[in-house]
């Protein structure tokens, strides 16, 4: 395995260093270099609010210490729930609150028995290393975004029907610019913990990379990948103490404008509402048919499934149906609309009642382990990997984790965090 990562990291690291030679990247640099200089000797940076600002907010222990506990996906679903315009059914309550026990347990008590010692000897990786990778995966995702501009001839956004000729061979590609982001982050926290940069330099440069993100996934015309840059970048910059706690909830708010701001805009110039709707009435909308759609898969999941692992199945690359669409099969007989079953959705189809306890449950524990990981080590890489996977489970509420790559950043995250555990235990038993 050893030999596999030694190789594997000459590789991308080989790879970045020839691209930032390279005359363009050369000059690329110089500009941000310049304008970073300008930004952190700024008269006007001073105008900004520093970190006292709102201090009430400080006085609150749940926000201070628990804001982005995995708790918070409870808490986001429940309110996502309450969004809808109708209730539950009585079969879906039962379901739900099997669900969220499950994860509490999985979240909040089974990780007090890993991880108690020996946090010396976890896997460590190079700063270098990441920040190749993490560089690799935004270069391929730019030219995968020309690419996908080029095929539907023009910028989705400004024409939101072109949207739908997006090719997914094209856009996937494209989303490797969250994992990206959140790796060269890593590095700039690290760099900043080493006191090698200042807070106002690291601070400029994650605005840097979620610029960046905004200008290849706006333009794209896509939501949700958006906001897990910016939740990412969100939940890393206040374990590293870059962004203050005033500055998530403000970003937070932010957030959810944007949400509602740019479905209210997309559903205007696609002629689904009129200026006279209110705009959150696209939200409320979207959780209503959501719930919908979760009450009919739970009846027909009823207590041990109905498809039984073949709906989890259908993420892999090549098959015949991808998940959403094999959601709108089972539901109304329609494979050419894809549909979001929720966070649990997956679960109860494939294995009914019983997959969601055993879904949630081990969910909840990998959030759990890394979360007490993130803050027992305050390691810069496992801050930047549990930012990630507790992005994608908020984002999954809605969505379901069901994209291939998603369940690829978890599958990583657990051979990490099993080979941790292991090498840890095997110390202490010594």
């Amino acid at each position: 395995m050893s030999i596999i990562y030694s190789t594997f990291a000459s590789l991308i690291n080989r790879i970045s260093d020839e691209f930032h030679k390279s005359f363009l990247f050369t000059v690329i640099f110089s500009i941000i270099d310049f304008i970073e200089n300008q930004w952190v000797n700024s008269y006007f940076k001073k105008l900004y609010p520093n970190e006292n600002f709102l201090s009430f907010l400080n006085k609150n222990n749940i926000l201070k210490n628990h804001i982005f506990n995995p708790l918070i996906v409870l808490f986001l679903f429940a309110l996502f729930l309450l969004l809808s315009l109708n209730a539950p059914s009585t079969s879906l309550a039962i379901t739900l609150l099997i669900g969220f026990l499950a994860f509490f347990i999985g979240s909040a008590i089974l990780p007090r028995h890993i991880f108690n010692n020996n946090l010396e000897n976890i896997v460590k990786f190079d700063k270098k290393d990441i920040y190749s990778l993490g560089f690799c995966l935004l270069l391929i995702s730019i030219v995968f975004f020309f690419v996908s501009i080029a095929t539907v001839g023009g910028i989705p956004i400004l024409k939101p029907s072109i949207r739908y000729l997006l090719k997914p061979a094209f856009t996937m590609p494209v989303f490797l610019i969250i994992p990206g982001t959140c790796l060269i982050a890593s590095s700039f926290l690290k760099d900043f913990q080493d006191n090698e940069i200042t807070r106002s330099q690291v601070r400029f440069r994650f605005l840097l990379l979620l610029i960046i993100n905004c200008a290849v996934l706006l333009l794209l015309g896509y939501r949700t990948p958006l906001l897990a840059a910016f939740l990412v970048l969100i939940i890393m910059g206040f374990y590293g103490n870059i962004v203050s706690l005033w500055e998530v909830v403000i970003g937070a708010l932010l957030g959810v404008g944007a949400i509602i701001g740019i479905g209210y805009f997309r559903s205007l110039g696609e002629f689904t509402i009129t200026s006279s709707t209110s705009p959150i009435y696209t939200l409320q909308s979207r959780a209503d048919f959501t719930l919908h759609v979760l009450n009919l898969l739970d009846f027909i999941g009823g207590n041990f499934g109905i498809t039984h692992g073949k709906l989890l199945a259908s993420t892999i690359p090549g098959s015949d149906l991808g998940p959403r669409m094999m959601v709108g099969k089972l539901i109304a007989w329609r494979t050419e609309v894809t549909v979001t079953p929720t966070l649990i959705g997956q679960m109860v189809t494939d294995f009914g009642k019983v997959g969601v306890a055993v879904g949630m449950c081990f969910l909840g524990f990998i959030l759990g382990v890394g979360f007490k990981l993130m803050r027992m080590t305050r390691n810069y890489f496992y801050i930047g990997i549990y930012s990630l996977i507790l992005t994608y489970a908020i984002l999954g509420i809605e969505t379901g984790i069901l994209d291939i790559q998603v369940l690829l950043y978890f599958a990583i995250a657990i051979f990490i965090y099993l080979i941790s555990a292991i090498k840890s235990k095997k110390v202490t038993n010594f």
